[in-house]
């Protein structure tokens, strides 16, 4: 009866494929169409209807109701399932509806998780009662260990990205060539987010009799639930191969970079207890060798996650039209450091989101009708005034795809390069991606030039279906859609406006940051990697070997003071290469080279 009078279940996820293939799974079986009794909500995709009363929807898109709905009234129950990932928005949704559900006695709250700190998180929500569900019907062996097994049966691998996870499937079909008939057939299947979809798709494929199937998976702390629940849990599997480390980011918000770092698992996600948490669900005897020690497990690993203070300045910035000003004194689960918060409302008022005491101006009243991160929003309201927001929005678009346009085989790389660099304009990454659109759409949308050109087809499909929605936006904020042709000035100076908190410029020693003089490099896959231009705009900053920035832009440094008059001042923009140097060395720059 939870859903009488009108009042809906509302269960969140924290990937938005979780919501929509659950939303799919869950209506199917209760024999109802999707979208209308059961529907789901995701960014820029919404397949409910008004008699939706399960709605499943990823955390950000709850997050997105309370600005309309603060004490939620339209729900009776509220489910925030995989509560172990531990991403910002669920924190903040932790702190907001704990505070509801005091007032709100009616509601129903249910924090659900194959893995949790169950009385840490009963503490947290007023000595809520604990609830154990056992979800194995059959055991699960777990051997720390360097020996391999010696059963028949499929094998899942997991490592931690791409390159690894081709390396492995290369030894792994010369070993088996080596061996020849001596042992039975191993069909070795790649899976990693850069894939396309028909490859991703053989691991569903049946094993042919007589044959082995080894599956070789990327592992990472974010995902390491969303593989277990859509890749692994498939009927055949006998071992899982795991070994005892993971990615996890970390996040600099001074700096803005974001790092890939491989660390030991932590106790919350190792295979012990997350992992194997989804085996034993079809058939016994499953197991999970660990190629490490017990030992170093219980000494070395961390107990759990922090939450990922990623895209803390945008959550800061959803809030705000809420009214909910006071993010420092929130009630978090683990509060985020105090310099990240101030350095999130500085941000926002460098982009003018906010004024001088912490309120939403008219511009960030705007901006927040987007549903894109605030230096995003800024340069899609920035293209009125340059008279390119036909453009603006394509690129805006393309970068919400995160980075997976390009695909590159192991068996076909110098083709992949080839087609690749058959993109580039001068101007820069967003020119660039600007490019690949057009002539994807000028292909007709074609899967066949998407193959041909080494371009993931799902990742164009998902840039229009959110270019869609964007255009679809323009008209609330009343912006007409205009084109700039083949000149990319207005395109260059509206990125800059957007973006003029990541500049970097070249000196003697390299590219630099401007404000924190932190030197930086750009990414071998840029189109700007061997041009170096004296001053840049880049998108992101990711440390992997490197500090690299991705999806670079050639600027002129004029822009910064036309743009952001405010933020930089004249000085910091002065040419350092036209300086001499000091009298000892007795050498300009251009002569010492």
């Amino acid at each position: 009866e939870y859903t009488k009078g009108g009042k809906k279940i509302g269960c969140t996820q924290p990937r938005r494929v979780a919501a929509m293939s659950v939303a799919a799974r869950v209506s199917q079986e209760m024999g109802v169409k999707l979208g209308n009794e059961v529907g789901y909500s995701i960014r820029f995709e919404d397949c409910t209807s008004e008699r939706t009363v399960l709605k499943y929807m990823t955390d950000g898109m709850l997050l997105r109701e309370f600005l309309t709905e603060p004490d939620l009234a339209s729900y009776n129950v509220i489910i925030i399932d995989e509560a172990h990932e531990r991403t910002l928005h669920t924190d903040i949704l932790f702190g907001l509806i704990k505070d509801i559900a005091r007032f709100r006695p009616d509601l129903k709250v249910l924090i659900a998780s194959a893995t949790l700190d169950t009385e840490r998180f009963s503490a947290f929500f007023d000595d809520a009662p604990i609830f154990r569900i056992p979800g194995r019907r059959f055991p699960v062996d777990i051997y720390y260990t360097k020996v391999r097994g010696s059963e028949g049966g499929n094998i899942v691998h997991l490592l931690h990205k791409g390159e690894e996870i081709e390396a492995c499937c290369e030894m792994l079909q010369e070993r088996c060539r080596r061996l020849g008939s001596k042992i039975a057939e191993l069909i070795v299947l790649p899976i990693y987010a850069n894939l396309p979809s028909d490859m991703q798709a053989k691991i569903f494929e049946p094993t042919p009799p007589g044959a082995r199937k080894v599956r070789v998976k990327r592992r990472n702390v974010v995902v390491a639930t969303n593989i277990a629940e859509t890749s692994l849990t498939i009927d055949g599997i006998i071992y899982v191969i795991d070994p005892g480390f993971c990615k996890q980011k970390s996040y600099n918000a001074r700096t803005g970079m974001e790092s890939l770092i491989v660390t030991p698992c932590s106790k919350k996600i190792a295979p012990k207890s997350q992992t194997c948490g989804v085996f034993g669900i079809s058939r016994p005897k499953k197991s999970s060798f660990v190629q490490n020690t017990d030992i170093f497990f219980k000494i070395k690993n961390l107990q759990s996650m922090r939450p990922s203070l990623r895209r803390l300045l945008s959550v800061r910035f959803k809030f705000l039209p809420a009214g909910i000003n006071d993010l420092i004194h929130f009630d978090f689960m683990d509060p985020p450091p105090h310099e990240t918060l101030v350095l999130a409302l500085e941000q926002l008022y460098a982009l003018g989101a906010l004024n001088h005491l912490g309120e939403l101006t008219k511009l960030g009243r705007r901006m927040a009708e987007l549903p894109v991160d605030p230096m995003l929003s800024k340069m899609i309201l920035a293209s009125e005034q340059y008279k390119c927001s036909e453009e603006i929005l394509t690129i805006a678009a393309m970068l919400s795809v995160n980075n997976s346009i390009f695909y590159r085989p192991k068996d076909k790389v110098v083709h992949a390069d080839n087609a690749r660099m058959n993109f580039f304009v001068p101007g820069g990454d967003h020119l660039v991606l600007l490019n690949v659109y057009t002539q994807w759409v000028e292909s007709g949308y074609s899967t066949q030039w998407c193959y041909e050109n080494f371009i993931q087809f799902r990742s164009m499909r998902r840039a229009r279906d959110v270019r869609e929605q964007l255009e679809g936006l323009m008209e609330r904020i009343e912006i007409e859609v205009t084109s700039c042709g083949s000149d990319n000035f207005p395109i260059r100076k509206a990125v800059t406006a957007g973006f003029f908190y990541h500049t970097a410029r070249l000196t003697r020693s390299g590219h630099k940051t401007v404000k924190h003089q932190q030197t930086v490099y750009t990414h071998p896959n840029s189109s700007l990697f061997e041009d170096q231009p004296r001053w840049l705009i880049y998108h992101e900053l990711v440390f992997t070997t490197k500090e690299f920035m991705r999806q670079v832009i050639e600027i002129d440094s004029a822009w910064l003071l036309e743009v952001a008059p405010h933020y930089y001042k004249s000085k910091e923009l002065e040419d350092p290469s036209s300086k001499k140097m000091p009298k000892k060395l007795g050498k300009t720059r251009e002569e010492l080279g």
